[in-house]
């Protein structure tokens, strides 16, 4: 079975940026990542396909976040501009994609997380 692997998390001010890596130990199909507040659900974020063609986000991050993926490397990113304070939460790479949707339960795989903390 893949692992996964995140980095990159961290502390940034509030309109800051970071850029988020997750190193799979495979080849990996449709990716996604998710992220968890204290306290909340964990909440899709953004998905990508196999090739890198399609992707989607949540509204919230539209415009502001950009995932992609580099195949030769087995490694997704999600690159990080213009942070709020309200994006903080520990930030998780998904794989093996299971069923339709974009709930946790999609996926069967996941990285152990990288936190990012947005300072307003």
């Amino acid at each position: 079975q893949v692992q996964l692997v995140e980095s990159g998390g961290g502390l940034v001010q509030a309109g800051g940026s970071l850029r988020l890596s997750c190193a799979a130990s495979g080849r990996t199909y449709t990716m996604a990542w998710f992220r968890q507040a204290p306290g909340k659900e964990r909440d899709f974020v953004a998905n990508i396909t196999g090739s890198g063609e399609t992707t989607s986000y949540i509204d919230s991050v539209k415009g502001r976040f950009t995932i992609s993926r580099d195949n030769a490397k087995n490694t997704l990113y999600l690159q990080m501009n213009n942070l709020k304070p309200e994006d903080s939460a520990v930030y998780y790479c998904a794989a093996n994609k299971l069923r339709l949707g974009s709930t946790p339960a999609a996926y069967g795989t996941w990285g152990q997380g990288t936190p990012v903390t947005v300072s307003s």
